[in-house]
């Protein structure tokens, strides 16, 4: 239920301060409530088994039971020859009679499924009726086997004896309660099972609501034993201290109610609140578990205190109401002990619990992604991990907290109206059953052939006759050996633990096994901590590394990469001093909630700010004062550069808003950055609703000599050695004189669907588009859209009643989607309206005929974008020095790998080993759009030996770059295209540029196709990888000599000195 008292969040600081100092210390708080909890159980069992002969052998009981367990066993009958009948004795008052003579009555009933085996000879045998045989003795004995005439073996089958007869004890029970429910009233079983299908309706809904907030079992499990643990602390006190016991009979009626009224939902919204805590806290990111729980004591502690409270009022007024009524009133202070201990123990024993939990979550995570980035070859003190889970059912806003509000007032109505009304009810039913259940003998009965025969015989003397229970004897068999073993070894253990010397050395080897995991789970704490404190540690000096010293105390450091983008004059600084304070407040991370706080606190109505933002006095506000207009749906987050006139600022904004709409404290951070960013560029152009930028590590291969020019490639990636092993490529193609380039198509695509409303128009359609008219009507269509934008082609292909064209367009320096889709558009609308086709219908301006960012046959044999072939040739030495390979191997390799396999996949151009590494990095690099990697990859890798050198070529058809537009507006993807000398449209060449980019793709894919695959053929990929990446960073540089061998070629020379810093094949 809502929080109705506010106070009681301040009174809930106790409950913060035991759930942080059990969180801190798991296993001591688990330890010892489950000691108390223990010493209590045993005490409240005592209290209620004192008369009810719990036996604790009654499983494994002994082979040969003594005469006292035997005697304490048999119901006793007395016979006084002064009196008619047989009269009924305790087991004191048996002893008593020592005078009289005492006889032992057995009843040794022989069990089998074959008929014909014979019954045994038995001495001293009284009576037989079928294959019950009764035997009189004058000593306690039982005799374990008999054997018959035949050779049969039957030995004592008592089900204390047989495992495998469990089974009986539960049909038993369940015949019991059969019976008994069907002598009681249908009302009283109706109230007794409807209560107990709540209660565990209510367990089932604690494990399915755990497993929605991500533990299937063990917080399920913790939630049951904290409440377990208060029940019996309640127990203990009503019974042992304040000496006001709860009957057996009370307890089992009244247990459903008290646990529907206890309930689970606190204990899933702390674990709920806990774990989601820890989902949105990366890897980098160091957490603290107390913090955490402590957290979530704070956030759901006053409701917790609140329902507690209200319970403990309501039972301790019931108590005093019914007074008059001992079992109710007992039963009230009962159930307020339990609320108390219920209370302690969930910030106490579930938090630590919780908190162990979390420990083991981290140190799991920690070591999977520590695994995992070593297998994969990264370092990880250098791997910024990012990582995801599937979202989860939020249990924190439960529809049915109401529901579980009422559930603890019903509880209580239910108690009283069932203890005021029906005094009596289930009585007799409640406590014979419960007797029979629990109770550890039965009364055996006199049989009746001693009965008869009383009259006719004349008994002088008194005689006491102890009935013995039934003993069962079967056929041995086979298996009944493994469980005598069985018995046997538990039977020994449990005298050998109840020893005094080996108990006590069981009980402090207990305690050493509990230092010691205390002491692993601190020490794998402690490393998880180191792990993440050397990565923020690295990370920091990276930072200061890249700092500018200011020059006086007032300039802020501003990042050395980063300074000249803060010198144009469009990149705008803030002046207003709402703004700057804003801006300061929101510079320390660690600070940025309780900042926060502060805020919403001085913060001005929203009624004022609505206020404030129609009257178009939004850039006023501060900071704070604009977010809360967009967390409470005043503003619209897409709306926030128009209002500010900002777009840092907007952004700013924006990630104060998210990080409390998203619930992603994260954007409070730096760890995704956003300052010193140009983003008057991406508004409008490159992306909406921006949050910050995401920085990517660019690398350089090169030179790589392209048509006889050398150029410098920039890559952006995190995979590691992608470019240590194109740079290795670059060296090889250069020493055979560098990389010769064919551009064979240049054609952006765009595929139309259209429609007629029937076959025969839509065929005419395509004819007519296919002839010289209709080709020629369409161009100029088109071309009348656009300066650069020129029509080169109309295809057509039918399916049915519906057309596809595909328009193929060169567009200059630019990638061209928007541009060729805005003549695709017009020349349609002149298909229909100018050209005769009054009928036609437009499906889509894309039909997938183009086709975009997927995988096409279509682009592979026709072509897409920018169609190259690049090729060079490699001198044999130089493969064999540089490349450690061969250049029969390397054309062996390519066939059976590149052709044969990718044949055999069914590849659609994926006739290649890695090109799509390549394309995407460079189109990273260089702000091309790395969705269309997925067909720029399209490659086939040829190579072949030609007097001993390696000739290789690569033949992509379908390369989408541009070198204006798009992500090339952007300064760092710019400043790359720059590197190149491509930036922009050609100044006398119009689409020179964008036509030089994909044969500088094509050539960089043709470098880290010819390494990896004299990496393969070598047999040293995996090798190279782990030798890159995990290699030792104090390594001493390689001695370079000054001169190579005597009339060795000197690039030679050069290369392989060089090839030292490249991956080791």
């Amino acid at each position: 239920m809502p929080l109705v008292f506010k106070q009681l969040e301040k009174l809930a600081k106790p409950l913060v301060f035991l759930s942080r100092f059990s969180a801190k210390r798991p296993i001591h708080v688990i330890l010892t409530s489950l000691l108390v909890s223990a010493v209590a159980y045993l005490s409240v069992m005592q209290f209620f088994f004192t008369g009810l002969q719990l036996n604790p052998t009654a499983v494994f009981y002994p082979e040969n039971p003594n005469a006292e367990q035997l005697f304490k066993e048999c119901t006793h009958y007395y016979k006084d020859p002064t009196r008619e009948g047989w009269s009924l004795l305790s087991t004191e008052e048996a002893l008593s009679y020592s005078k009289a003579q005492h006889y032992y009555l057995f009843n040794l009933d022989f069990e089998s499924t074959n008929e014909s085996v014979p019954y045994p000879y038995l001495d001293r045998l009284l009576y037989e009726d079928g294959n019950n045989k009764f035997v009189l003795t004058e000593e306690p004995t039982i005799q374990m086997e008999y054997s018959s005439d035949d050779g049969t073996s039957w030995r004592l089958s008592n089900y204390r004896t047989k495992i495998y007869e469990i089974l009986n004890v539960f049909l038993s029970i369940a015949e019991n309660l059969r019976q008994r429910i069907s002598e009681s009233e249908p009302t009283d079983i109706f109230i007794i099972g409807a209560a107990y299908l709540i209660m565990l309706y209510t367990i089932g809904g604690l494990f399915k609501d755990m497993t929605k907030v991500g533990s299937k079992f063990w917080l399920g499990l913790g939630a049951v034993f904290s409440s377990s643990c208060s029940l019996f602390l309640a127990l203990y006190t009503t019974q042992c201290l304040i000496k006001k016991p709860v009957t057996a009979l009370s307890l089992i009626e009244g247990l459903p109610f008290v646990a529907v009224m206890v309930g689970f939902k606190h204990k899933v919204k702390l674990a709920a609140y806990t774990l989601q805590s820890f989902d949105k806290i990366g890897i980098s990111k160091k957490m603290n578990t107390d913090k955490a729980i402590s957290d979530a004591m704070s956030t759901e502690g006053g409701r917790l205190l609140q329902d507690h409270l209200l319970g403990i009022v309501a039972f301790m007024g019931c108590s005093i109401y019914a007074m008059h009524l001992e079992a109710l009133s007992n039963f009230c202070i009962f159930s307020t002990f339990v609320l108390l201990y219920e209370l302690l123990m969930t910030s106490t024993f579930f938090c630590a619990v919780l908190a162990l939990k979390m420990d083991i979550n981290i140190i799991h995570r920690s070591t999977i992604i520590k695994q995992t980035l070593e297998e994969e070859g990264v370092v990880p003190k250098t791997a910024d991990l990012i990582y995801g889970m599937e979202s989860k059912d939020s249990i924190l806003q439960s529809r049915g907290s109401l529901g579980y509000a009422k559930l603890p007032v019903v509880a209580l109505c239910g108690a009283v109206v069932f203890y005021h009304f029906f005094p009596k009810f289930g009585g007799r039913w409640g406590s014979e059953t419960f007797s029979s259940l629990y109770s550890g003998s039965s009364t055996a009965h006199l049989p009746e052939f001693i009965r008869a025969n009383e009259s006719e015989s004349q008994i002088h003397d008194q005689i006491v006759i102890s009935v013995a229970p039934i003993q069962y004897y079967t056929p041995k068999k086979a298996y009944q050996h493994v469980e005598d073993i069985i018995v046997l070894l538990v039977r020994y253990l449990s005298i050998s633990i109840r020893d005094r010397l080996i108990s006590k050395v069981v009980f402090f080897a207990f305690i050493i096994s509990a230092t010691i995991n205390i002491y692993l789970l601190n020490a794998a704490k402690i490393h998880s901590n180191y792990a993440t404190d050397e990565f923020t540690k690295k990370t920091n000096d990276r930072k200061s590394d890249s700092s500018v010293k200011p020059a006086t105390g007032s300039v802020e450091r501003l990042p050395a990469s980063v300074t000249d983008l803060t010198e144009p004059s469009h990149v705008k600084v803030h002046t207003n001093e709402g703004e700057a304070e804003d801006e300061e407040e929101g510079e320390d991370e660690k600070g940025t909630e309780s900042n926060g706080d502060r805020q919403l606190t001085s913060m001005r109505p929203l009624e004022e700010l609505e206020k404030s933002m129609k009257e178009g006095k939004v850039r006023e506000l501060k900071n704070s004062e604009v977010a809360s207009l967009v967390i409470n749906g005043k503003m619209p987050l897409y709306a926030l550069e128009k209002q500010l006139g900002d777009t840092t600022r907007a952004v700013a904004v924006r990630r104060k808003a998210l990080a409390v709409l998203a619930e992603a404290p994260v954007l409070g951070t730096e760890r995704l950055p956003y300052k010193y960013y140009d983003y008057d560029r991406v508004y409008g152009a490159c992306c909406e609703n921006v949050v910050g930028y995401m920085p990517l590590p660019v690398g350089v291969i090169g030179p790589l000599i392209i048509d006889n020019v050398s150029y410098h490639i920039p890559m952006a990636t995190t995979e590691g050695c992608l470019v240590a092993s194109a740079m290795r490529g670059c060296k090889a193609i250069n020493a055979g004189g560098g990389a010769t380039t064919v551009l064979t198509k240049d054609g952006m695509t765009r595929g139309p669907c259209i429609r007629f409303p029937s076959l025969a128009r839509s065929g005419a359609c395509k004819i007519w588009l296919d002839s010289d008219e209709g080709q020629a009507k369409v161009k100029k269509a088109f071309n009348s859209t656009s300066r650069f934008a020129r029509l080169q082609h109309v295809q057509t292909a039918l399916a049915g009643d519906l057309l596809f064209i595909r328009f193929r367009t060169t567009t200059g320096d630019a990638m061209g989607m928007n541009m060729i889709s805005k003549g695709v558009e017009f020349s349609l609308q002149q298909i229909a309206n100018e050209f005769g086709w009054e009928d036609m219908e437009i499906v889509s301006v894309s039909g997938n005929y183009c086709t975009d960012k997927k995988p096409a046959a279509i682009n592979w044999i026709e072509g897409r974008g920018k169609s190259v072939v690049a090729e060079a040739t490699i001198p044999g030495e130089v493969v064999r020095k540089v490349l450690k390979s061969d250049v029969s191997a390397l054309v062996e390799l390519n066939i059976s790998k590149n052709l044969v396999g990718s044949a055999m996949a069914g590849s659609i151009g994926g006739f290649n080993a890695h090109a799509a590494n390549l394309v995407t990095a460079v189109f990273l690099a260089l702000g091309q759009d790395p969705a269309q990697g997925v067909e720029g990859s399209n490659c086939m890798t040829l190579m072949k030996e030609i007097d001993g050198d390696l000739r290789i070529s690569v033949s992509m058809p379908s390369i989408e770059v541009g070198t204006i537009g798009g992500g090339t507006i952007l300064e760092p993807q710019g400043a790359m295209l720059d590197l190149l000398g491509v930036r922009g449209p050609h100044p006398t060449e119009p689409g020179s540029n964008a036509r030089q980019l994909a044969r500088i793709v094509a050539c960089a894919v043709m470098a880290g196709e010819l390494s990896l695959c004299s990496a393969l053929a070598a047999g040293h990929l995996v090798q190279s990888h782990m030798t890159h990446n995990r290699g030792k960073t104090n390594a001493a540089p390689p001695q370079v000599t000054a001169a190579g061998p005597t009339g060795q070629d000197p690039n030679i020379q050069r290369l392989k000195e060089g090839s030292v810093t490249c991956i080791k094949s």
